[in-house]
């Protein structure tokens, strides 16, 4: 390996002056250049420091750019909401449709296999039940090192 390819050319950091920063500045608010055009033109090394120069000494508001947005008649938003809701509708339709070609089909299967495909409901849990449920979740504080310290009571 030659010592040519581990050698790295140093960039040269230039220092401007406050005049020709200003000027530059100038420049690119009155609509001349681009500040990246402006970059291009004077030699700036730096992908950002036209920008940070407009940031600092710029009359313009270059800390929060524009972001342009069109803004849409009432007629051009009305007819946006409109094809909105005929596609809603539209999803709407077939996923019931969809629905209804489930049921059919559960109903063929059940039929011709006599299996109960569909789950029935579950039937409501008596308070009782409830009640040792929260007993259950009380009973291993004690393994927490809350022995002899008040706990939640299960009564409530």
């Amino acid at each position: 390996m030659s010592t040519h390819s581990l050698t790295r050319k140093k960039r040269s950091q230039c220092d401007y002056t406050l005049a020709f920063k200003l000027q530059v500045v100038s420049a690119v608010e009155r609509g001349e250049f681009s500040y990246k055009q402006a970059q291009k033109k004077y030699g700036i090394q730096g992908r950002s420091t036209v920008l940070v120069w407009l940031r600092k000494h710029g009359t313009l508001d270059w800390k929060h750019p524009k972001v342009h947005q069109v803004e849409q008649s009432r007629e051009q938003r009305i007819k946006e909401l409109e094809q909105q809701l005929a596609s809603t509708q539209k999803k709407l339709q077939d996923a019931e449709l969809k629905a209804r070609l489930l049921d059919i089909i559960i109903e063929v299967a059940e039929g011709e296999l006599g299996l109960e495909i569909r789950k029935k409901p579950s039937p409501k849990q008596s308070k009782s039940s409830e009640r040792k449920k929260k007993c259950a979740f009380l009973q291993p504080a004690g393994c927490l090192g809350t022995q002899g310290k008040p706990t939640i009571s299960a009564s409530r």
